[in-house]
Formats: structure tokens, C-alpha cells, sequence
């Protein structure tokens, strides 16, 4: 378990017991500071599940206005998302290699991680070689080494009946679907499907992360924390499709009356990625506010 201890879960009407280093945090925070987040946190609580979720549309909207007015080149999102990425695996490796455990870390998820960004780097590499090409090399090379630590360095660690969401769950639909869904580009008719099987499995490779979680009844802090990097990033790619649809007027989406279905899919790929891991990333930043790192089974 980390030094910093781990984050009880909420599992039907009891609670776990807070670590003791959370509340060394919380002694720590100014008092005004942490008054604030409570009131907030308490005033959150006493809202209807219907207020909670507009809330969080609300404010989902509210980022993307920003973004929209506030970043001219959307290339950006792509490269601040894959940078977030990159952070997020610097917080495993430092649990790795200074704590030397893996507990709480899927192998399953960087598995799918490493499959579906060596698909974009063989694909990326045919269509065009960019700067994103390079950010999915440095990603793909640490997804590698976390593995590598997992699997050989840190077994002993590793709790395989925790880590037990059946790959062929993702891998098998993504790769049926990449057959019938793809781009229609002038790039060779393998490529394109290749790509499209890359595109799938990323929108659902964190399930694997997210069942560990659920298994373990609780979240070690480096692992939340890269988890909650993670959807930022996601976060940070879906604002960009929203965006240019906007901007479009979302002429991409209604290709699909003329039997072209590729940008739907993949904006659909998008936005289930990202609502997948917003409701975690609601209660990690909840758990944070409140100083007391709860998190949800």
C-alpha cells in the first residue's frame, strides 16, 4: 500500500475509515480553504441525482465555451491531452519505482493502451508522420515499461484475480465494428480499418482500469490520480470533435444521411471515452474538495 495511503471506498450505506494521511492533509489546508470546499462539497450533496447531472453538463458546457474562445489552434487539445497522458504515467512510474508495488494498477488497461497506440503509430507512420506521432512513441515506450514492471519486476505485487476484465470484450466488437466503420480516405483499404480499430479500442480501454478499482473496494492515490489524468485528456480530445462540429454546423454528422458514418462513430467513440471516466473524475474532484480522498465503488 502507498505511503500516502489509499482512498476508501463508499460501498452502499458504510464508509470505510479515512487514512490517516488524508488527515494530515486536511489539518494542513488553511482553514478558510478547507471551510470553503466543505460548504461546497455539503451543498453539492444535498442536490437531486437530476441537479447533479445538470450541474455537470452545465459545467462540461461552460469549459467548452472557454476552450472554444480561448485556444485558436484545436490542434492544441490533441497535444495538451497526450501531454496530461504523459504526466499521468509519471505518476506510476514514481509509485513504481520509489514505492516498488503495482497494487491498484491494471495490466489489462496499459495492455490495451500499448495495443491501440502501436496501431496509431503503424497507421500514423503510413498516412503521415506529425508531432503526434512522436507524443504516441514517448506514450507507447513508457506504456511498454509500466508493463514490463508489472509483469516481471513487481509481480509479487500484482493482484491477477483483481485484474480480470476478459480483453476479448473490447478487443473483439472494436475489431467487427473497424470492418463496417472506417475512413474513406485515399489510404490503403487496410489501413483505414486498422486505424478505425484503434480509434474503438481506446474509447473503452480504461474498463479494465475501472473493474480492478471496483474489484480491490478501493483506490490507491497514484493510481486515482492517473486515472483522473487520463479523463482530462479524454476530456480535452472530445472538446475538440464538439468544437468542430460546432464550427461546421455539423455538416461531419450528417454525412451520415449520405451513408458516411465514420465521423459519427468516431465523435460517439469520443463521448463514451470521456463519460466513462466523468464520473469518476466528478468524485475524485469531490474527494479532494471535501480533504477527505472518498471515492465511489
Amino acid at each position: 500500500m502507498d505511503s500516502l495511503g489509499s482512498y476508501p471506498i463508499n460501498f452502499g450505506s458504510g464508509r470505510v475509515p479515512i487514512s490517516s494521511d488524508s488527515d494530515e492533509l486536511k489539518k494542513n489546508r488553511p482553514i478558510w480553504r478547507r471551510r470553503m470546499s466543505q460548504a461546497a462539497a455539503e451543498w453539492l450533496n444535498r442536490r437531486s441525482f437530476a441537479a447533479k447531472i445538470g450541474i455537470i453538463v452545465a459545467v462540461t458546457v461552460l469549459a467548452l465555451v472557454i476552450l472554444k474562445h480561448t485556444v485558436k489552434n484545436h490542434n492544441y487539445f490533441f497535444m495538451a491531452g497526450e501531454s496530461i497522458h504523459a504526466a499521468g504515467l509519471l505518476v506510476l512510474a514514481y509509485k513504481l519505482t520509489t514505492h516498488k508495488t503495482c497494487s491498484g494498477i491494471s495490466s489489462k488497461s496499459q495492455e490495451l493502451t500499448a495495443l491501440f497506440l502501436v496501431v496509431r503509430l503503424v497507421c500514423g507512420s503510413i498516412m503521415e508522420i506529425d508531432i503526434y506521432t512522436l507524443f504516441d512513441l514517448i506514450t507507447f515506450l513508457s506504456t511498454l515499461w509500466v508493463i514490463y514492471m508489472i509483469r516481471f519486476k513487481l509481480k509479487n505485487t500484482y493482484t491477477k484475480s483483481l485484474d480480470n476484465f476478459p480483453l476479448y470484450y473490447v478487443v473483439v466488437p472494436s475489431l467487427i465494428l473497424s470492418f463496417f466503420i472506417f475512413p474513406y480516405t485515399h489510404h490503403n483499404h487496410l489501413v483505414r480499418v486498422t486505424w478505425a480499430f484503434g480509434v474503438y479500442l481506446e474509447s473503452f480501454s480504461v474498463l479494465p482500469q475501472l473493474r480492478l478499482m471496483q474489484n480491490a473496494k478501493m483506490i490507491e492515490p497514484f493510481t486515482a490520480h492517473y486515472v483522473f489524468a487520463l479523463g482530462i485528456s479524454r476530456f480535452l480530445a472530445f472538446a475538440h470533435w464538439v468544437i468542430q462540429v460546432y464550427e461546421t454546423r455539423g455538416e461531419y454528422l450528417l454525412l451520415v444521411g449520405n451513408g458516411y458514418f465514420w465521423f459519427m462513430a468516431a465523435f460517439l467513440a469520443e463521448m463514451i471515452q470521456s463519460f466513462i471516466l466523468a464520473d469518476f473524475c466528478y468524485y475524485y474532484i469531490k474527494s479532494v474538495m471535501q480533504g477527505k480522498l472518498r471515492m465511489p465503488v
